[in-house]
């Protein structure tokens, strides 16, 4: 008997348009609608009998080998049965986290990627094309897989160009660009990011539009589901990212650009890889024992 209690979801994520405008005051009181629901754990599909799928077999042991720091980070599944790939498939399940590394617009640069979380924190799903019709089919173990954070540097080397004044509309972007001028300039890597709350700004429609141009767009999306939704972009301004908050209505609840490492609501924390691992072993238990 199978035991499905995963929830499956559209991917690759949909690209969504950036930023709110300035909201009016009113007289009385508007309460943020919260989130009706939690994107919690839930046990992966596992097929009664594995004893026929000994590729799978084998990549679920060398992940569970990673996830406990004794063995590589990428475990490649280069010469998996299609039936094996689906075994994988199934029993990692989708979790919170799917991101996305886009072609280059001009079509110069092909180098693309899909990437899905799967229900254990830390294990990602990697599909990957890298250049010169190389192909990654991978699943990786870490807070975040290195392709984005990679292609996210790329993004960094070719900045915007801006050309011509602001428009006249535009009060308060040169001020938040400058401030992040001076977090970039000041930041070292492991640091804590830099968060510039946009929300509890006095930040017109004009001013996030000037801010996003001069900002750029880059190449990685990010979309993690938790309580409410969390949308993640690249800029194409070194180690500068677009996080916006949702609530379960799709209507924005905090609005932020950070500056530092890729932003932690879309990383696994340390105590997370931990529980998959003690999840993992537990279905590997259960595998040995059937």
């Amino acid at each position: 008997m199978n035991h499905d209690l995963s929830t499956r979801r559209p991917f690759p994520i949909p690209v969504v348009a950036l930023g709110p405008g300035s909201q009016e005051e009113d007289e009385t009181l508007d309460y943020i609608t919260m989130p009706s629901g939690m994107d919690t754990y839930r046990p992966p599909l596992i097929p009664d009998d594995m004893s026929g799928q000994p590729g799978a077999l084998r990549v679920l042991q060398a992940v569970l080998a990673a996830l406990a720091g004794e063995g590589p980070a990428l475990v490649p599944l280069d010469g998996l049965a299609p039936a094996e790939r689906q075994l994988l498939n199934q029993v990692l399940g989708e979790g919170e986290v799917s991101a996305q590394w886009l072609p280059a617009p001009d079509g110069d640069d092909r180098c693309s990627a899909q990437i899905q979380e799967s229900v254990f924190a830390g294990v990602w799903r990697v599909l990957a094309e890298t250049g010169a019709g190389r192909t990654l089919d991978a699943i990786e173990v870490g807070g975040v897989p290195a392709v984005l954070a990679e292609a996210a540097l790329q993004d960094g080397r070719t900045p915007p160009q801006v050309d011509g004044p602001a428009p006249a509309e535009v009060l308060n972007a040169h001020h938040v660009l400058a401030e992040l001028a001076q977090h970039r300039a000041a930041w070292q890597p492991g640091q804590p990011n830099e968060v510039v709350n946009l929300t509890l700004l006095p930040m017109s429609p004009a001013d996030i539009a000037w801010m996003d141009h001069v900002l750029g767009t880059g190449r990685v999306l990010i979309l993690s589901r938790g309580y409410g939704n969390c949308r993640i972009l690249s800029t194409r301004v070194p180690h500068t990212w677009r996080v916006i908050y949702y609530n379960s209505q799709d209507h924005v609840i905090l609005n932020t650009v950070e500056v530092g490492e890729l932003p932690a609501v879309a990383c696994a924390a340390a105590e997370d890889m931990a529980d998959s691992h003690e999840r993992l072993a537990e279905v590997m238990q259960w595998v040995a024992k059937g």
